[in-house]
């Protein structure tokens, strides 16, 4: 809808994105994308922090990745999601399981995953705009419900980065500025006609 002016109007939802609980990966630092791993006791007890702080909202749309570390951070929270294939978690190929130290002593170079990206393994692996791609996709899916009513995601770190980049209208690789706890709740709006954060990785 378009105000008295011809312009677009200003989506007058946000967006919030919750990063799924701890889980012994996510701990330990091993790069988790298809490894269907669950929350341990302390990343479910975050998760039940969260319809406290999740207070506030109207939310229209309610999305999860078909992860299990997902899903069932959405459950405690009190919420039965819609599942979305392209919320899942950055596709790591042979990295999988793998922490950022123990690739770099094999390659022998400070690798990062967004300057330097995967390589096939178990799995084909996904470029950085591969994930972005996703990330648009979902942004399509939301787009409707923004216009008037909030939005709620339940995903992952760097795929929730990576979209939050998506919607800042900045570039992929941008979200390796923006780091994401497990557990952490952020907020996504306009600020008139200009995508903003309101919120980032705030925690229990």
């Amino acid at each position: 809808m378009a105000d008295m002016t011809g312009a677009p109007a200003v989506p007058e939802g946000r967006i919030v994105l919750v990063r799924h609980g701890k889980t012994e990966w996510s701990e330990s630092g091993q790069h988790t994308g298809t490894t269907d791993i669950p929350l341990t006791p302390q990343g479910e007890a975050d998760a039940a922090t969260l319809p406290a702080r999740l207070t506030g909202y109207d939310f229209g749309l309610v999305l999860s990745s078909p992860m299990q570390r997902a899903r069932r951070t959405a459950e405690i929270a009190g919420y039965s999601p819609e599942i979305d294939d392209h919320l899942v978690e950055w596709d790591y190929g042979v990295y999988e399981g793998r922490t950022t130290q123990e690739i770099r002593e094999d390659l022998g170079y400070e690798w990062t995953v967004f300057e330097h990206g995967v390589a096939p393994g178990a799995t084909p692996g996904e470029t950085v705009e591969e994930v972005a791609a996703r990330a648009s996709r979902v942004m399509l899916r939301a787009a409707p419900v923004l216009a008037t009513r909030d939005v709620l995601l339940f995903g992952h770190g760097h795929a929730l980065r990576i979209l939050a980049a998506v919607f800042l209208r900045e570039q992929p690789r941008f979200a390796a500025r923006i780091l994401l706890d497990a557990g952490s709740v952020s907020v996504l709006e306009h600020e008139r006609e200009q995508p903003a954060i309101r919120l980032w990785n705030s925690l229990p």
